[in-house]
């Protein structure tokens, strides 16, 4: 197989007409052009420049070669253009996977600027809540902290706290509590609950966890899948809710919603990241915005 040094510098020989020239243009001493030129004369069996009195001419094969292997140096170009592109992270794919209440709140602005701002790469979005074990490792994961098991580095991840997200009680507008500034976790314990989180997952474990350590345990009346539609039936005068702060978005007519105290249940927002990707700027930029965007307050 042709060596595509040496015939890059066949080529800077041609270009330049001179041995001289090309060993100026490629920063080489001209013994080392005139050795590099004489070895792909050996490998190819070819004679590819002759002299010409104090100078050098292509022959009729060389000039050939020269011509004919440019295509090969312009996919070269386009190959070193596309590693760059992919090591600045402006092509390529990355992976991100977020549970739902920062999907509705987080991420829609987040991917607008990273479609604007790296426009070749493509996102994989990908719901937690509905993840399967066959999918994909992310890149970049927004997640509750299981509240029995303390989050660490480990597999491949940095982890770190993004926020902390307190939970709030969701009430009919003409509830007796509707005007108040806060209530208690225990006043809320005669009242049916309407159930919200289908995973069973650390967001409830969070709650439950804050209702036994005041010596009572929610009677879930209902039990519905998602914040939104528990939220729905409170407006319905279905019992009450409670969410945290960040499901608080754009609540329906006919509820209100009202810091607990004593204790406040909070739940762990943390961010991890794949260790091989975390230098890349479009991972960057993410942490960026999911930094400015827990600073917002909630519409």
């Amino acid at each position: 197989m042709v060596d595509i040094h040496r015939l890059r510098v066949l080529r800077s020989v041609i270009g330049e007409r001179s041995i001289g020239g090309a060993a100026t243009a490629l920063g080489y001493t001209p013994s080392a052009v005139s050795q590099h030129i004489a070895t792909l004369q050996r490998e190819t069996g070819l004679t590819l420049i002759e002299r010409d009195g104090r100078g050098i001419v292509p022959t009729e094969a060389g000039t050939i070669l020269a011509a004919e292997s440019e295509p090969v140096f312009e996919q070269l170009a386009r190959v070193d253009g596309l590693i760059s592109e992919l090591r600045d992270g402006r092509l390529g794919q990355l992976r991100i996977n977020y549970f739902a209440s920062a999907g509705a709140t987080w991420i829609p602005p987040i991917v607008a600027a990273l479609t604007r701002e790296f426009p070749g790469l493509r996102l994989d979005l990908r719901l937690i809540e509905l993840a399967v074990p066959s999918a994909a490792s992310p890149d970049v994961e927004i997640y509750v902290a299981d509240t029995d098991h303390p989050a660490g580095d480990s597999g491949g991840y940095t982890s770190r706290p993004l926020t902390s997200d307190p939970y709030h009680a969701v009430v009919p507008h003409d509830s007796h509590w509707a005007g108040r500034e806060s209530v208690t976790l225990r006043d809320l314990s005669p009242v049916p609950w309407v159930d919200n989180d289908v995973a069973r997952g650390p967001c409830r474990q969070a709650l439950l966890n804050a209702c036994t350590s005041v010596g009572f345990t929610p009677d879930f009346s209902i039990e519905t899948q998602d914040y939104p539609t528990a939220i729905r039936f409170v407006a319905a005068g279905v019992g009450l809710t409670v969410v945290p702060q960040l499901a608080l978005t754009h609540l329906p007519a006919g509820v209100v919603a009202i810091p607990i105290v004593d204790p406040t249940p909070v739940r762990a927002i943390r961010v991890r990241v794949r260790q091989s990707a975390q230098d890349l700027p479009p991972v960057q930029r993410v942490l960026e915005l999911l930094d400015a965007a827990v600073l917002q307050p909630i519409p």
